[in-house]
């Protein structure tokens, strides 16, 4: 089953680039800036990675974006996740940055954009392996600063699929972004949001109704709510379920509670990604394989997943049905 899962064509729809920031290029970056980390080693950094609140990861998680400070740093941060993308499967990856948590310590958003959309070009060189780029607000700053964001961006709209919603959910409800959503999408953007993973099922309906989304990030809490879960199922929603960091942040205690099987049988659109992979201990395979032996998901549900992972996507429909035709090759070959 592993060769399986590692060889199944796949998308990965919920990735943060910043949270693919391994010990050892944190380190190099640290070293090649010459910039003072609060970790004696690798180690050290790996041990403060034993958090269990969404919090604790993101007081750890914006101290290692610090030594992200060159364009060639955010571009060798994205090849070292392509190349390990491209090792598990991954033909496609839609992923987020944050910009805000950059510009506001002085990295021009040119810095930025640039380093990330390059490493988007080599690895579809380099892997064959596509890429779209979403840039997530952060729910714990102001509306004001995401709609200055927003302008900051209008350089690169051509080349930034969608926006986002991420950083602590719990008391930074969807709402308070509506008219940023709004006007992102009147610039012709897409729009997920983070909802219904600490927050309540309220934050699900939100996201749906206020910020229209057209995809929803993590998604769990959402099946305490039989009517929203109907109308998740109905409208054909894709959820961006990431396994492990759910059990790292203690979304689910054990990994044999993993609601995953359940959405599929919700009728739900469920994806499988790894979010954060250098925090949360696991990329994408890693996630397909931790929840398939936990919840004893055969090939046929692994490739339902991946196929949610295409239709999922942002992909046009000429695109989608070419790595379907593949997938379905895979599946009736293995």
């Amino acid at each position: 089953m592993d060769d399986f899962i590692t060889a199944l064509p796949k998308a990965e729809l919920h990735l943060h680039i910043e949270g693919s920031l391994e010990p050892e290029l944190m380190f190099a970056l640290a070293k090649r800036n010459r910039i003072d980390i609060p970790f004696a080693s690798v180690d050290a950094v790996r041990e403060a990675y034993s958090f269990s609140r969404l919090q604790d990861f993101l007081d750890i998680y914006y101290a290692g974006a610090d030594v992200l400070r060159t364009e060639a740093d955010f571009r060798d941060l994205a090849a070292a996740y392509f190349a390990r993308a491209a090792a598990d499967g991954v033909v496609h990856a839609e992923i987020f940055f944050d910009p805000q948590t950059h510009t506001d310590r002085g990295i021009p958003f040119q810095v930025v954009a640039d380093g990330l959309l390059a490493a988007m070009r080599d690895a579809e060189a380099d892997h064959g392996l596509t890429s779209k780029l979403i840039l997530c607000f952060l729910r714990h700053l102001d509306e004001d600063a995401a709609f200055a964001t927003l302008k900051a961006a209008e350089p690169w709209l051509d080349r930034i699929e969608g926006v986002g919603l991420d950083s602590s959910e719990v008391g930074h409800p969807p709402e308070k972004f509506a008219r940023v959503f709004a006007a992102a999408g009147d610039m012709g953007l897409k729009r997920v949001a983070h909802a219904g993973e600490e927050g309540p099922p309220d934050y699900v309906w939100q996201a749906l109704d206020l910020l229209r989304i057209d995809r929803l990030d993590h998604g769990n809490r959402s099946l305490e709510d039989p009517a929203l879960v109907r109308r998740l199922a109905d409208e054909g929603m894709t959820l961006t379920v990431c396994p492990l960091s759910n059990l790292k942040l203690c979304v689910v205690d054990d990994m044999g509670d993993h609601p995953l099987d359940r959405m599929l049988a919700a009728g739900l659109n469920a994806t499988v990604n790894s979010d954060d992979p250098a925090y949360f201990g696991g990329y994408v395979a890693d996630n397909y394989r931790a929840v398939a032996a936990a919840r004893g998901l055969g090939k046929a549900d692994l490739a339902r997943l991946a196929r949610n992972s295409f239709t999922g996507s942002f992909l046009d429909d000429a695109a989608k049905a070419r790595h379907l035709a593949a997938l379905d090759a895979f599946v009736a070959a293995n």
